[in-house]
């Protein structure tokens, strides 16, 4: 499964600061990814989580693959590495967080302490702590993706925009979901299917978003006419005024 990042992926050039800032702060996606390799990692070999897995599945273990954990592995070290980048080098106001985000990320955390806490008293077993983990990345990956399809509708074009990070995301979301698909019928266990809701939801969130950004691209917003990318960098950045007004440089 693909998932580029999107704090990467979205619009290289968009105009509106204010608009953009949830789709570009580089702080959502390590989170998501550390849920998800954490999810990852103890599905496929802790003893603990297997086995209560197992015992609520009627002795099936859950469909986790290696590639699972290499790609959240991955795709969360790269995310860290993007986020290091914003501490040593000058970082835009479209690239800020947004107060909601600030807010909804201390709320993760704080739910993934107390869930936590729950876990190691007993009061919660770690299966459901892990799928709690699940969810939170799916929240991760959707507040990521909302604000860039709806940015794409107020402006009527998808211009500026790296087309080909959505083909390989919806490509890598359809070969997870196939993946999924065998090995549960191999292991004659339809519910591994929903018994991996990390897995199914991101595939499934994989196919829906970027079917919308594909029609966006290709359909609704083909003729959008393109913009100057300097202009609206500058635009974008109070910081980047120009010294020489345009008309005055020519």
């Amino acid at each position: 499964m693909l998932e580029p990042d999107r704090c990467a992926a979205v619009l290289a050039v968009q105009p509106s600061a204010e608009a953009t800032a949830d789709v570009l702060a580089p702080e959502l996606a390590p989170e998501g990814f550390a849920c998800l390799t954490v999810y990852s990692v103890a599905l496929y070999a802790s003893p603990t989580v297997r086995a209560q897995y197992a015992e609520r599945h009627a002795g099936h273990f859950p469909q986790v693959q290696p590639n699972d954990i290499a790609f959240a592995g991955h795709a969360l070290v790269l995310s860290l590495v993007i986020l290091s980048q914003t501490l040593v080098y000058k970082r835009g106001v479209q690239h800020q967080l947004s107060r909601f985000h600030r807010t909804v990320i201390l709320l993760i955390l704080s739910t993934i302490a107390i869930a936590l806490l729950l876990a190691w008293s007993g009061w919660l077993i770690w299966l459901d702590f892990i799928i709690l983990l699940s969810l939170l990345k799916l929240y991760v990956t959707a507040a990521k993706m909302v604000p860039q399809a709806w940015y794409n509708y107020q402006r009527k074009s998808t211009v500026g925009w790296s087309i080909e990070n959505v083909v390989m995301d919806m490509t890598g979301g359809i070969l997870s979901l196939i993946q999924l698909v065998i090995d549960s019928v191999l292991d004659h266990d339809w519910r591994g299917i929903t018994g991996n809701p990390g897995k199914l939801g991101l595939s499934f969130l994989a196919l829906g978003f970027d079917t919308l950004f594909l029609i966006q691209h290709f359909v609704l917003y083909r003729g959008a006419e393109h913009e100057d990318e300097s202009e609206v960098a500058v635009a974008a950045d109070p910081e980047r005024d120009r010294l020489i007004p345009p008309a005055a440089a020519v």
